[in-house]
């Protein structure tokens, strides 16, 4: 199996369209703004990405992120979000990584490669510690969190979404 972490990048929108829409548009706290757009306004979409990852046309309150896609032997199946900084309610609830696997890639160890590749990037924006968060009820992000070597610093009841949530961290001081 080789695997390869790229960003977002709008020469690679013709293999990635069919991708992003088989990722629902909201699941488990992650949210995909591709799903149901049209072609030609995917390919925008990337580009306004590619915008927000340099820290351009950001609304008040979000932050840059750089988005990557997780290739599996030339194939997409998965997609993360780098935030490079917090603000307050991330902090509280979002955290720097937010990631999904393609429901037909799932439960294959994809999550354990996307979120040990996205933290080394993380690293190499110096980004230390970083927090990643889960529902509680989400057994699979958990353990994959708990794999790659997240610590658990907080479990609580989250009113806006009506669940626990999971709060991880990692040190990416650590990370080859």
């Amino acid at each position: 199996m080789k695997y390869e972490l790229k960003t977002l990048d709008v020469a690679d929108a013709h293999r990635l369209y069919d991708f992003y829409q088989t990722i629902p548009a909201a699941e488990n706290g992650a949210g995909n703004k591709a799903h149901g757009l049209t072609q030609e306004q995917f390919i925008e979409w990337i580009k306004q990405e590619e915008r927000w990852s340099r820290g351009l046309d950001l609304r008040a309150d979000w932050v840059a992120g750089t988005t990557y896609v997780l290739y599996v032997d030339g194939a997409p199946v998965g997609r993360s979000n780098l935030r490079h900084y917090l603000n307050a309610a991330l902090e509280q609830d979002g955290g720097h990584i937010g990631l999904s696997i393609a429901p037909q890639y799932r439960g294959r160890g994809y999550s354990k490669i996307l979120l040990r590749e996205t933290l080394k990037r993380a690293k190499e924006k110096e980004i230390n510690p970083v927090l990643v968060f889960h529902f509680s009820d989400n057994v699979p992000a958990c353990k994959m969190s708990e794999s790659v070597g997240g610590k658990l610093v907080e479990e609580r009841f989250h009113e806006k979404h009506g669940r626990f949530i999971r709060k991880y961290t990692f040190d990416t001081s650590k990370l080859d």
